[in-house]
């Protein structure tokens, strides 16, 4: 059995680990309110645009344009959002498993784009390309950088350096609800509502199709992108407030069984010493 020091000392280490998950907990749920509102506040235009380009794609018809057709390569380009810090329970290896468990792909097949070093590091240590680390994106997502990574996508896809653009991140559902997400950008497939029952007529454009395409599907890649940042930052602190609230318990669980043991161990050391000097009267008698 432990002695008494050993158990104060071990009861005074937790004592101070449960005051930092404290404070973490303080900290991250501030943050989760600003990053929770931010969310809220884009989300609306996030799936207002979703919508759109899917109507319009739905009633498109057959357009032969480079956005819509995938091409030649056999690469797949992954926008991985996941955080710059740990202590935030399974939120980073849950993206990363959407990759490392495909059924179907191939990691030879993949290029990355990170946006935050722990899922760098963890696709990296697996023997992922990681063409892009752009940690600083994820600290203070902007649309500005939303769009600079979506042109250079774009780009390198109009070039055939891969032939789809696909997304993981972390949708933000509530506080404590939190789902891992892998979507395609690139080629855009419509999502036809069935519960229309029949099909409507078929779009026109002025001037072309093609032009009004060119100017949409850029501002759609880059809302999607966007909108997964400003959810993948609320996700990442929802998860920590909980992490933290786990380990706070945790700790405080600690605490109440090493102060039983305290006692026990306490009450045993005075009744020793009892025993100890009553036999030594008995033995002076």
């Amino acid at each position: 059995m432990a002695s008494m020091r050993d158990i104060k000392r071990r009861k005074t280490s937790i004592q101070g680990t449960q005051q930092i998950t404290k404070a973490m907990k303080l900290v991250s749920t501030v943050k989760l309110q600003r990053a929770k509102a931010n969310a809220e506040r884009t989300k609306v235009y996030f799936d207002c645009m979703y919508e759109t380009v899917n109507s319009i794609l739905a009633r498109v018809g057959h357009v032969d344009h480079r956005y819509l057709n995938g091409g030649e390569s056999q690469k797949k380009a992954v926008i991985v959002i996941t955080s710059n810090r740990g202590l935030a329970g399974g939120y980073n290896s849950n993206i990363t498993k959407l990759l490392t468990r495909h059924e179907t792909w191939k990691k030879e097949d993949l290029v990355i784009y990170s946006l935050g070093n722990k899922g760098r590091d963890t696709l990296n240590r697996n023997g992922y390309n990681i063409k892009e680390n752009l940690p600083e994106v994820i600290d203070s997502p902007s649309y500005a950088d939303a769009m600079d990574l979506s042109a250079r996508l774009l780009k390198a896809f109009e070039e055939g350096e891969f032939g789809e653009i696909h997304l993981a991140y972390t949708s933000f559902k509530n506080t404590v609800s939190h789902e891992p997400k892998l979507i395609k950008l690139l080629p855009v497939e419509s999502k036809e509502d069935e519960s229309k029952g029949g099909a409507e007529a078929i779009m026109e454009f002025e001037p072309q199709d093609t032009e009004a395409l060119d100017m949409l599907i850029p501002k759609y890649i880059t809302s999607l992108i966007y909108g997964a940042m400003m959810e993948a930052v609320a996700s990442e602190n929802g998860a920590r407030m909980q992490a933290m609230d786990n380990a706070t318990s945790n700790a405080e669980e600690m605490i109440s069984d090493l102060a039983l043991k305290y006692n026990r161990a306490r009450q045993g050391s005075i009744t020793q010493e009892l025993t100890e000097i009553i036999a030594g009267a008995e033995a002076l008698g």
